[in-house]
């Protein structure tokens, strides 16, 4: 036989034998998908943040149909897409807690105070407080670069003229993305019914903390006096610690010298 002829019967032949032992395997470990999979990710927002704790919108659906998550479990789709993810499995939706993104720094261009030496380099946060930490002198503030606003997946922050991060509460899903962009961790997300917010991360003692920003928190605990025992001075912060017991009546927010503890416009 023609050794070119041999060589594509055995080529052949193997192709073939193959083939028979993949459709077979196809045959015996198909895995049929549960229809109620397919319906469900229809309803998500499909936007794969992974804010859900899951690798995608995918696979958030699988696992809501397997009972391995809540239906409200998705951040970003709310309480409409819990509601409807619940009636498709035939469930109670729980109760869904509308939270938003809080930018918990006031230091921007015309409140905080530069280094003497102009910053050259990465305009990211994420590069910035790796080489020198950007160009203000506050080691806890905002470094401007933006980085939560390149991962919101639904464009609900953007920069402002005072180079400060500003999140629109009507579109913010609380999916924290931006939060976990942030390397200094001045955005935390926050049930929106939480009115009163210490806009201040920085922990210098207080004469450094003047100097450096207009808007910081000096400790002088004004907001923490009356409050009861609700909001407590730490490591030369103000922190609320006790939301439930908080009474707003008490707080003498119009007297903060910084204006650093505001009341929350809802």
């Amino acid at each position: 036989m023609d050794t070119t002829l041999m060589a594509i019967s055995t080529m052949g032949g193997l192709g073939l034998f193959f083939a028979v032992i993949l459709a077979i395997a196809d045959k015996k470990l198909r895995v049929e998908e549960n229809p109620l999979v397919a319906r469900v990710y229809e309803v998500l927002p499909n936007v794969n943040c992974g804010a859900c704790g899951t690798a995608g919108c995918y696979d958030f659906a699988v696992q809501a149909v397997a009972g391995q998550v809540a239906p409200n479990g998705c951040p970003v789709g709310g309480a409409e897409v819990a509601q409807q993810v619940a009636n498709l499995l035939g469930v109670d939706a729980g109760e869904t807690i509308t939270r938003v993104a809080y930018v918990l720094c006031q230091g921007g261009e015309a409140e905080a105070v530069k280094k003497p030496a102009h910053y050259e380099g990465p305009s990211d946060c994420a590069a910035m407080v790796q080489v020198a930490s950007g160009d203000k002198l506050c080691a806890y503030g905002c470094l401007g670069g933006g980085d939560c606003v390149k991962v919101c997946p639904v464009d609900a922050i953007y920069m402002n003229e005072n180079g400060l991060p500003v999140v629109i509460e009507d579109l913010c899903t609380g999916c924290e993305l931006c939060a976990k962009a942030c390397p200094r961790g001045i955005i935390e997300i926050h049930p929106i019914d939480r009115k009163l917010v210490v806009y201040c991360q920085n922990h210098d003692e207080p004469r450094t903390a003047r100097k450096i920003c207009a808007a910081a928190c000096i400790a002088c605990g004004i907001c923490a006096r009356p409050s009861e025992g609700t909001i407590v001075v730490e490591d030369y912060l103000a922190r609320v610690v006790d939301y439930k017991n908080l009474n707003l009546d008490l707080i003498p927010v119009d007297k903060c010298p910084t204006k650093a503890i505001l009341i929350h416009d809802v």
